[in-house]
């Protein structure tokens, strides 16, 4: 019966005596002393079948098996991120969903204020904050009437905004009241204690939902045939301009 463990070990001590020559002697000298894992792989391929020393290299085999790029094709990022886009795909689907739930503002979801001012001269000041929880839109101009009054004042055209005035949860919007002419031309002056303040819904001359009953002064407002009213303003400087 032929032995096969003698030709290793010459064959080991021939490439040791090589490598001192050509000068590589630190990397051949490892190969001449495997590890317990290598040693092992040549024990059990006889020199003869001619795989030997591919046997040895038998670590390429081993890389394969714990090689990163299998683990990281699993774990990749690429399965989380369209969870992200997932996310963000609902936080679109919100914002819609705000928008869609926007209400006319009237006098249910706000709170009204009604305050002379003294600049301009004869001018009062409408003030209504959102106390609700969903945006509203202050439609068109306020729809004013004072006492029992049967006639509407008119808007200033020159007032119209270029967009409606939406107001978040706590913001608050404005329309100046030109009461009566400073040089005491208007007709039909009074003095009136009770003031209604209407709203318009999505079309002109609509209804928007309840009115507003505002506190007037104890001593009443004074106003004549000249009252007119501004849009719904988001600015308080700009509603008392006209």
């Amino acid at each position: 019966m032929r032995k096969y463990h003698a030709l290793p070990v010459a064959l080991l001590a021939a490439l040791a005596l090589t490598a001192c020559q050509d000068g590589t002697g630190t990397k051949d000298e490892g190969a001449a002393h495997p590890d317990p894992a290598s040693a092992t792989v040549t024990s059990t391929h006889p020199a003869e079948d001619g795989v030997g020393g591919k046997g040895t290299s038998g670590t390429t085999g081993t890389q394969g098996a714990t090689g990163a790029t299998g683990t990281q094709g699993t774990t990749g990022a690429t399965g989380t991120q369209p969870t992200k886009g997932d996310k963000a795909a609902k936080g679109d689907k919100a914002a819609n969903g705000t928008t869609a739930t926007r209400v006319s503002c009237n006098g249910s979801n706000t709170t009204v204020t009604a305050q002379p001012v003294r600049r301009p001269l004869n001018h009062m000041l409408l003030t209504v904050k959102n106390t609700g929880s969903k945006m509203c839109d202050l439609t068109y101009y306020p729809v004013l009437r004072f006492d029992e009054m049967q006639w509407v004042p008119r808007p200033i055209k020159d007032s119209k905004p270029q967009a409606v005035t939406t107001l978040a949860p706590g913001e608050s919007g404005y329309a100046g009241v030109s009461l009566s002419a400073a040089d005491g031309s208007g007709e039909w002056g009074t003095t009136s204690h009770k003031l209604t303040v209407g709203f318009q819904g999505r079309t002109p001359n609509t209804d928007g939902g309840p009115s507003a009953l505002p506190t007037l002064p104890a001593k009443g407002v004074y106003y004549d045939s000249t009252l007119t009213v501004t849009y719904w303003l988001r600015d308080m400087d700009d509603a008392l301009s006209y």
